[in-house]
């Protein structure tokens, strides 16, 4: 009975204390078909965002555009409100992740007015409505949150990245300044050629051009160099941080399942620990409550073994030998 109890006690909110319509709102908005239905609903809604575009189809087919879009916005204010009662007594708990929140931000832009001097703004706006895929995507919410995981370690090789443009560019003015001040005259066009030698972008265009006025040595040890450390050291180290966020977003994401999944279904080997430790303590109750009867009425409980050198036949409980004393204290 003990064991049940502290059962029913451990039993998260949300099983049987919480209303039928609570529980039928997030089965619903957990299911597949209501996913389903939401990433159809945003990838519509990028459609008219594409289609407004065409100025002749967007004045031709206006008031159709019009009741689409609202129709859209309809349907996620809907999802939001199903999601807000589907956590039942505690309604702002929806707003502890971060993509609940960033989906109202995304639906609070969409109930904007188009008109006014701000249209432009507000429409291009919309467009983010297509960005709800990321949210409504597990797999989408993995990838950008190992990108954002791999923002920290990303910095320290932009700077090193930085340093070695700057680098380069310095010594591309000093080298190759004079004779081509297209690319290398000053220090931002410098920069802006690197950016394009380490794309890969028609580089050979350039080194040809600084080959043709400045030894070939010169020009041929710049540009390997350049790109070696540029494009295949430093960023396929991006990818590498990239990857291992990825896979450090992977394991964590199965760590999260498993946790959940121990705290919502209590095993029977749980139970059954727990009517024996139950049963365990009933009998320590039992124990300590005899004890203390014999203590009250003057007893003296039994003593299991005794030393060999303890009298046979101690004095009357109620007044105890020294030889007795001395035997319980060894």
């Amino acid at each position: 009975m003990l064991a049940s109890k502290a059962h029913q006690e451990a039993k998260p909110y949300g099983n049987g204390d919480e209303p039928i319509m609570i529980q039928f709102v997030k089965q619903l908005t957990q299911s597949n078909t209501f996913r389903t239905v939401i990433i159809a609903v945003i990838v519509l809604a990028g459609v008219l965002a594409g289609l407004e575009t065409n100025a002749s189809l967007a004045a031709e087919h206006a008031t159709l555009l019009h009741n689409l879009n609202l129709a859209v916005v309809g349907i996620f204010l809907v999802e939001i409100a199903l999601k807000l009662i589907a956590h039942g007594r505690r309604p702002l708990d929806y707003f502890r992740d971060g993509w609940n929140i960033f989906d109202c931000v995304i639906v609070a832009f969409c109930l904007l007015p188009v008109a006014g001097p701000f249209a432009a703004v507000i429409r291009l706006a919309r467009v983010l409505r297509l960005l709800r895929l990321v949210s409504a995507l597990p797999k989408l919410q993995l990838l950008v949150g190992a990108l954002l995981k791999s923002l920290s370690a990303m910095g320290y090789v932009s700077i090193l990245l930085a340093l070695l443009f700057y680098i380069y560019a310095v010594a591309g003015v000093n080298l190759f300044g004079k004779t081509d001040p297209d690319h290398f005259g000053s220090l931002g066009s410098a920069l802006l050629s690197l950016f394009r030698i380490v794309t890969l972008d028609n580089w050979a265009d350039i080194y040809f051009a600084q080959a043709a006025h400045v030894p070939e040595v010169k020009v041929a040890s710049y540009f390997a160099t350049f790109i070696v450390f540029g494009t295949m050291i430093i960023l396929n180290l991006f990818i590498g941080i990239i990857l291992n966020s990825m896979s450090e977003a992977h394991a964590e994401q199965a760590l999260e399942t498993a946790t959940a999944a121990e705290a919502n279904t209590p095993t029977q080997g749980v139970l059954a620990r727990l009517d024996h430790t139950t049963k365990q303590l009933a009998e320590l109750q039992t124990v300590l409550v005899g004890l203390r009867k014999e203590l009250e009425a003057g007893h003296t409980p039994p003593v299991a073994e005794t030393n060999s050198s303890c009298p046979s036949n101690p004095s009357s409980p109620s007044t105890p030998s020294p030889t007795l004393s001395s035997c319980r204290a060894c």
